[in-house]
């Protein structure tokens, strides 16, 4: 399933967004990050590893990505393929290629944190 087109434009124009994710005990959390759109799919990733919060909650279980006052729920599968990983990285380039940060979101030791997101 993928996303509506002008949720698709939302997300490809926001410079951040805040990823909403709950814990176990349904705490909410809230975190900005960086997002990319490619084609129909749209990818994040974390530069903390597999360790980060964020990450761990929206594998377990829906969140939501809140862009330009509009809360779009989501689901999140790993994208750990070839492509999708190479595909994330030239989005992150492209979007993102004066931000001192952008080196952080390309190391190899983070690629497997990639994330593809779906509606919820």
């Amino acid at each position: 399933m993928s996303f509506p087109r002008a949720t698709l434009a939302l997300l490809d124009r926001a410079r951040e967004v805040d990823i909403e994710t709950r814990s176990a005990k349904g705490v909410t959390h809230g975190v900005p990050i960086w997002i990319v759109v490619d084609g129909d799919d749209v990818f994040v990733r974390t530069y903390r590893g597999k360790t980060s919060r964020w990450y761990r909650e929206l594998l377990a279980r829906p969140g939501a990505i809140l862009a330009d006052g509009k809360r779009v729920p989501v689901r999140a599968e790993r994208a750990v393929d070839a492509d999708a990983l190479r595909r994330t990285s030239d989005g992150y380039r492209k979007k993102y290629p004066k931000s001192g940060s952008l080196d952080s979101m390309l190391r190899r030791s983070v690629l497997d944190t990639t994330l593809r997101l779906e509606p919820a």
